[in-house]
């Protein structure tokens, strides 16, 4: 399985493999992967804000 398919199946945008089996470690790694995912997301929105958006207006 390759790395988009594996993040499209932790945000729930893509359905995962029903034959594959589903053991407690597995939701959990799928939970912690998305906490951390959705962090990096949300620390990039910030560096953008901080590095590119309060420059310009700054300047304005």
């Amino acid at each position: 399985m390759g790395i988009w398919n594996q993040i499209l199946q932790y945000l729930f945008i893509k359905k995962r493999n029903p034959n594959q089996p589903r053991t407690t470690y597995l939701k959990y790694m799928h939970g912690m992967n998305r906490i951390s995912l959705l962090m990096f997301i949300v620390a990039l929105i910030i560096m953008l804000f901080k590095l590119v958006i309060i420059p310009l207006i700054r300047k304005g």
